[in-house]
């Protein structure tokens, strides 16, 4: 073969290699048919590609032209071993001539080494950037005329081309697993925040929910979780999805009152391609989504009367229909649905239907408010302070005793919501690592309960803040008037007339009383 025969040859089968490494195949099946181009183009005899292990601890046979599948498998390289193992080590090509003259070859696939069959050896590196990851080996049959350094070169090509082919799957596949990661990790976030034993709460009206929650959670009965807006009702159904068997599943949640009736039951039950204005493509609707899974329907109040009825159907028999489409699916989606509506009066009045207030009413539980709890709000204050502390890098390290006077004296309309709120925005103002009465929000500032001023005109607001901190160094001092007036720059002679003018009973606060 002439040089330009040679070259022509060396170019069609470089096409056909980048035709081979652009299919849509697995990474062996892509180097082994990038061997059988350099056999069946070239004619060369043997082939091997090589690649480190994960763990780089030693060279494995990724494929293999020419020899026994089973022994391929078995054959092992340690770097610096053999030919392939010192071109992986030093990064370097290298050209055997005579393999039965070369000490170092170690022939672990026992090619034959005969006179009439004496074989020529190329060993390339596979190198992204400086970091070489595998080898490419070819044999071919010994002649004195043999261009060894060409096919090297040739070699030297391909190996570059299968580099670019490995660096993208292995970003691939770093890719998918920083994503597996973080979904794992996501979802065990998800179990410990979840899961009913942390839910804030330790009054008996929450034991009764814990309780409940764990009676439920295994089974795939319908639950409804009822009251005020605020209470945690999306915590519970988490609570009950991440404690039970559908654990790994999706959680979906749809926010009904957020969506027109059209909206929602394209939301809901998806909708084929051109069934309205704007649906372009066909879509999957949340039951689909959290087939297996829980779907989580809050606010299901807000339904309109058609969303009822295609509701109940799915609620009894798990079947629905995607809008524009005849075709019947099936889903083994649970549900949970969530309301601060009083249900049984929308019964009354026409506005729900009672077929489906049964078949969702199947176990109810009530979420108290906060203001029924209010064991529970020193816990919870306690939990968003330090919440938003961490979150805004503040070293907020206690709630002063008027604050929480105020705090279990208001009546929280907003239930736990509107605490974590007001308690955000006291860590955000709080400027000596105390929460006090004056960082609340004024509707928190109003009660006679909280043992404190109201605020109104300047100088109430001024006496409440020095009640605020004479009443914390007290607690400091045990009721010591003299340290306390230290430990705030001022005198025993001006904490005592402060003392007497806000109404601050300073023995209370004595470690040593009786």
């Amino acid at each position: 073969m002439t040089t330009t025969q040679y070259n022509m040859q060396a170019l069609n089968t470089l096409y056909h290699i980048s035709g081979v490494l652009m299919a849509d195949l697995n990474q062996k099946q892509i180097l082994a048919e990038v061997l059988d181009a350099l056999s069946n183009d070239l004619g060369l005899q043997h082939g091997t590609i090589t690649l480190l292990s994960k763990d780089c601890s030693e060279i494995v046979i990724e494929v293999a032209h020419g020899f026994p599948e089973e022994r391929s498998r078995r054959v092992r390289y340690q770097i610096g071993e053999g030919i392939t193992g010192k071109v992986m080590e030093s990064g370097r090509s290298i050209i055997v001539p005579k393999i039965s003259e070369e000490p170092a070859f170690l022939n672990r696939f026992n090619r034959s080494s005969a006179v009439d069959q004496e074989l020529s050896f190329i060993c390339v590196p596979i190198s992204l950037a400086k970091d070489v990851v595998g080898t490419i080996s070819i044999d071919k049959p010994y002649a004195e005329s043999s261009p060894l350094e060409e096919d090297m070169q040739f070699l030297s090509i391909v190996a570059s081309m299968i580099a670019h082919d490995v660096r993208s799957r292995r970003e691939e596949e770093s890719a998918v697993q920083a994503l597996e990661d973080e979904n794992t990790r996501l979802r065990r976030e998800l179990e410990t925040r979840f899961r009913p034993e942390n839910i804030l709460g330790n009054s008996n009206a929450m034991r009764d929910v814990y309780a409940q929650i764990h009676q439920v959670a295994a089974s795939d009965t319908t639950v409804v979780i009822r009251g005020e807006s605020g209470t945690g009702k999306e915590l519970v159904a988490h609570a009950i999805h991440y404690s039970s068997p559908r654990a790994n599943a999706p959680f979906i949640k749809v926010n009904c009152a957020a969506l027109n009736e059209n909206l929602l039951e394209s939301e809901l039950f998806g909708h084929e391609k051109g069934a309205f204005t704007g649906a372009v493509q066909t879509r999957k609707g949340r039951l689909e989504e959290s087939d297996g899974g829980t779907l989580f329907l809050d606010e299901i109040g807000d339904f309109s009367p058609v969303t009822q009825i295609k509701l109940l159907r799915v609620v009894q028999e798990r079947q629905f229909e995607r809008v524009g489409s005849n075709k019947v699916l099936k889903t083994n989606a649970r549900i949970v649905v969530a309301t601060n509506r009083n249900l049984e009066e929308a019964v009354d009045n026409g506005t729900f239907r009672q077929d489906l207030y049964y078949r969702i009413n199947v176990f109810p539980i009530i979420l108290p408010p906060l203001r029924e709890r209010k064991d529970d709000i020193l816990l919870l204050a306690d939990h968003f302070v330090e919440q938003y502390a961490k979150k805004m890098g503040k070293a907020v390290r206690r709630i002063s005793t008027p604050a929480i006077n105020m705090m279990v004296a208001y009546h929280w309309p907003g239930n736990v919501r509107e605490l974590e709120n007001c308690l955000e925005r006291a860590v955000l103002i709080s400027t000596d690592s105390v929460i006090h009465s004056h960082h609340l929000p004024p509707t928190l500032q109003t009660s006679d309960a909280s043992d404190t001023i109201g605020t109104g005109s300047l100088r109430e607001s001024v006496q409440l803040f020095e009640r605020d901190v004479i009443v914390d160094a007290l607690k400091r001092s045990g009721g010591n008037l003299t340290s306390a007036s230290q430990d705030l720059g001022s005198t025993p002679r001006i904490i005592t007339y402060k003392v007497k003018e806000l109404g601050i009973d300073y023995r209370r606060y004595r470690r040593n009383k009786k």
